[in-house]
C-alpha cells in the first residue's frame, strides 16, 4: 500500500470528513543512472558559467590586451546557499529573487479541502485533469464518506474546491470512482492553451452527410468496452526484459509501511446536513469561482 501524501479534512457545508490522499497512478518509466565506461557513477553539479555577469560586456566584445583563452576563468562549482532564482522576462533579461523572498509568499499547506461548488463532470474538459488521488476516510468517518460518494454518483456532479499540497496551490475536482472517491488536481484556467489560433488555420473543405455516415459505421464496427489491461508499454517491457537477462539475482523490494488510521467520529450527521442545506440556501451563490462572503 502506498504512503499517503496528505491528511486533513474534506468539508462540504457543515460536514467535515477526515481523509487521507493516496496517489491513484504510478509512473513506471524505466529510469537509468549515468556511468562512464569503467562503471563509475556520473553526477551533475551546479557550475557557474565562465564569463562576466549579466549586463556586463562579453569578453569577446571588449578584449583586454594580452588576454587569451588560457587566462579566461574556468567554470567553478557553486554552493546551494549562494544560488538566487532568475525569471526571464525577455530574452537574456532576468529578474532575480532571493530564496527568502520566495518563501515569504509561498502558501502554507492546507489541512482542509473545502468544496465550494458542485458541477457536472461532463462540463469539465479532460484537458484540465492533471493528477489523480484516491481519497480514503479515517476510521470512524466511513458513513459520511459513503454518503458523499453516493450523493455524487446519484446527482451526477463533482465537487470543486481548492487546497495547498506541500507548497503548491491546487484547484481540485472530487468525483466518484467505482467504490471510492477520487480527487483530481486541475489545471487553472490560464494554464490551458487556447486552441483558437490553431483552429483558425484549418481549412477542411465541405464534408458530406454520406461521408459522416460511413465514418460513423467504421467507428461502430471498432466500438468496444474500455479495458486498459489490453494496452501495454511495449518499449518499457522490452527494456525490462533486457535488464532481467543481465540481472544476477532477484532482489525483493521491501514493503512500505501502511499509514496508521486516524480515529474520528462524525456525530449527528443528519442534523449537520440539515443545517448545511439551510446555510447554503440562505447564502448568495458564488460567482466566477469566488466564494460569497
Amino acid at each position: 500500500m502506498p504512503r499517503s501524501v496528505w491528511r486533513g479534512t474534506l468539508s462540504f457545508g457543515l460536514v467535515a470528513i477526515p481523509v487521507s490522499l493516496y496517489p491513484a497512478t504510478e509512473a513506471k518509466d524505466v529510469r537509468f543512472h549515468l556511468f562512464d565506461r569503467q562503471g563509475r557513477r556520473v553526477r551533475y553539479r551546479r557550475m557557474v558559467e565562465s564569463g562576466p555577469p549579466l549586463g556586463e560586456p562579453e569578453a569577446g566584445d571588449v578584449e583586454p590586451a594580452g588576454t587569451d583563452d588560457e587566462e579566461r576563468p574556468a567554470e567553478t562549482e557553486v554552493a546551494y546557499e549562494e544560488l538566487v532564482r532568475g525569471y526571464e522576462v525577455e530574452p537574456e533579461a532576468y529578474v532575480f529573487l532571493e530564496t527568502e523572498e520566495i518563501q515569504r509568499v509561498r502558501p502554507t499547506p492546507s489541512r482542509v479541502i473545502d468544496l465550494e461548488e458542485f458541477v457536472r463532470l461532463e462540463d469539465i474538459d479532460p484537458v484540465y485533469f492533471e493528477k489523480a488521488y484516491h481519497v480514503v476516510p479515517a476510521r470512524g468517518a466511513e458513513k459520511p464518506y459513503e454518503l458523499l460518494l453516493r450523493t455524487l454518483k446519484e446527482s451526477g456532479r463533482v465537487g470543486i474546491g481548492r487546497f495547498v499540497l506541500r507548497t503548491k496551490p491546487h484547484l481540485v475536482a472530487l468525483r466518484p470512482m467505482d467504490r471510492v472517491l477520487a480527487l483530481e488536481t486541475l489545471y487553472f484556467g490560464d494554464e490551458v492553451r487556447d486552441a483558437g489560433p490553431l483552429v483558425g488555420r484549418l481549412d477542411p473543405g465541405p464534408v458530406s452527410q454520406r461521408e459522416i455516415d460511413i465514418s460513423k459505421q467504421l467507428v461502430e464496427a471498432l466500438a468496444s468496452e474500455w479495458d486498459p489491461s489490453r494496452f501495454a508499454d511495449e518499449y518499457r517491457e522490452e527494456l525490462l526484459r533486457m535488464i532481467a537477462e543481465r540481472t544476477p539475482e532477484h532482489v525483493e523490494e521491501p514493503d512500505e509501511e501502511s499509514s496508521e488510521d486516524a480515529g474520528s467520529r462524525i456525530k449527528d450527521l443528519m442534523e449537520t446536513l440539515r443545517r448545511s442545506v439551510e446555510a447554503a440556501k440562505a447564502s448568495p451563490k458564488p460567482k466566477g469561482g469566488q466564494r460569497a462572503g
